[in-house]
């Protein structure tokens, strides 16, 4: 009999599963005393580092030269902190009955954050799209995020999302803001570390999520926040997750062809304006929420897994356009060194 394989067009994330191994651990093995205050304390400490990281990682050179493709930006910019956001909103009236209130602020929560950078970059080479145009977007959408998502979430979340004291404004600059901004200034002189070092401080990102991941749910657990959720939530959860994915995907390549962007233009806007960062929004959710973090991390970690299997079997099937397809050939196809510095890229990734 042939060996069952899981197909290469659905891709499961191995990060997921190792998220979902850490959520498991929080549930068996919740942080109590002494070590809940370790693991609080370590936990701050991650977010700091991954905020440096991301400043020091992203070239202000490179999303300036983006700018002369000004149209393209402002569409992504305008889907993801701007449609999204009403998308969400407009799901309050799902509460009580389809969604939770906690359940909905994690959904509204997760239409605020960022776009991603690695997996629209991966899949916009996939389907032989404008990858310069998607490696920009997903920058600027990181950069706008930083500030946006932080000022969206109070206003729209309110209270239901800590609210917007004082204390959460010290909380957002010295976490979020202070490293990323230091980062940005060492950039000249730690970027090469960074860039030689590639490989291990990607380790180091993913294990500081976990870190974030095992104390926002140990904190859950602690709390009792988890007897809130029954299966048939979830699975609600999840149907109006498909919805919001299928409107944004359909909106952003429609959309784009409506403003008179080409194919390869329409394939960056659809993926960069279609998902929705893991990697940012988990650190974000865990300064902003507290010990509520774990049920407002829960939507955008279904949503993430949901946007790589979708946007896999997109991706695909747009890589055998016809070559003419708009009357254009795609940007990678006519630069292909600009396509060959993704290649290595191409897998999907957590982003």
């Amino acid at each position: 009999m042939k060996r069952l394989k899981w197909p290469s067009w659905m891709p499961v994330d191995p990060y997921i599963v190792a998220l979902l191994a850490t959520v498991g651990a929080a549930a068996l093995i919740p942080a109590r005393g002494t070590a809940a205050d370790v693991a609080s304390w370590a936990s701050t400490a991650a977010v700091s580092f991954l905020f440096f990281l991301y400043g020091a990682r992203l070239s202000t050179r490179e999303a300036l030269d983006g700018l002369k493709h000004w149209r393209l930006h402002v569409t992504v910019l305008a889907c993801t902190f701007l449609v999204f956001p009403l998308l969400g909103l407009a799901a309050k009236g799902l509460v009580p009955h389809v969604l939770t209130p906690a359940l909905y602020s994690g959904f509204l929560f997760l239409t605020l954050v960022p776009s991603t950078i690695q997996s629209s970059i991966a899949f916009t080479s996939m389907a032989r799209g404008n990858v310069p145009a998607a490696i920009c977007a997903g920058s600027f959408s990181s950069l706008a995020g930083i500030l946006l998502t932080p000022l969206l979430a109070a206003a729209l979340l309110g209270s239901r999302g800590g609210g917007f004291s004082a204390d959460s404004v010290v909380k957002i600059v010295l976490q979020l803001l202070v490293p990323f901004v230091a980062g940005q200034l060492l950039r000249r002189w730690v970027g090469g570390f960074l860039a030689r070092h590639k490989k291990v401080l990607g380790y180091v990102d993913r294990a500081s999520i976990l870190l974030v991941v095992y104390t926002a749910f140990s904190q859950g657990m602690v709390r009792g926040i988890w007897s809130q959720v029954t299966p048939w939530r979830l699975l609600a959860l999840l149907g109006v997750e498909a919805v919001l994915l299928t409107v944004m995907l359909t909106l952003t390549w429609y959309g784009a062809k409506r403003l008179g962007f080409r194919r390869g233009d329409r394939v960056a806007i659809q993926f960069a304006g279609s998902k929705k960062s893991l990697a940012a929004g988990l650190p974000m959710a865990s300064v902003l929420f507290g010990a509520h973090a774990s049920l407002a991390v829960l939507p955008l970690m279904l949503f993430h897994q949901m946007q790589l299997m979708v946007c896999a079997v997109i991706a695909k099937r747009r890589s055998r356009d016809p070559r003419d397809f708009d009357g254009e050939e795609s940007v990678s196809a006519a630069h292909p060194a600009a396509a060959s510095r993704t290649a290595a890229g191409t897998a999907p990734r957590s982003g």
